[in-house]
């Protein structure tokens, strides 16, 4: 897997801001979703990353948020608001 990859060589395009903060529903400044995703990103054990297709996804219980990040060029391209597991 290449988590340490992905958390190393994440980036952003200016889109992408806009739509955290429209999906998440928050108002996060560009720095405050950047340091989000990351701490997300080191967080979520490698057992919660998912390689399905050209993307990766992130899903991250404690934060209830997957982010999706490109495959080939590490790009986040949303995140999602995920719903804890039904026992």
């Amino acid at each position: 897997m290449h988590k340490e990859e992905i958390v190393k060589n994440h980036c952003y395009t200016k889109l992408v801001y806009e739509r955290i903060n429209k999906k998440l529903k928050t108002n996060f400044s560009n720095a405050e979703s950047e340091l989000l995703i990351k701490r997300i990103l080191e967080e979520t054990s490698l057992e919660n990353y998912l390689k399905k297709g050209k993307n990766f996804y992130v899903s991250n219980e404690h934060h209830a948020i997957r982010v999706t990040v490109n495959s080939k060029t590490f790009r986040v391209i949303t995140v999602d608001r995920i719903t804890s597991k039904r026992r």
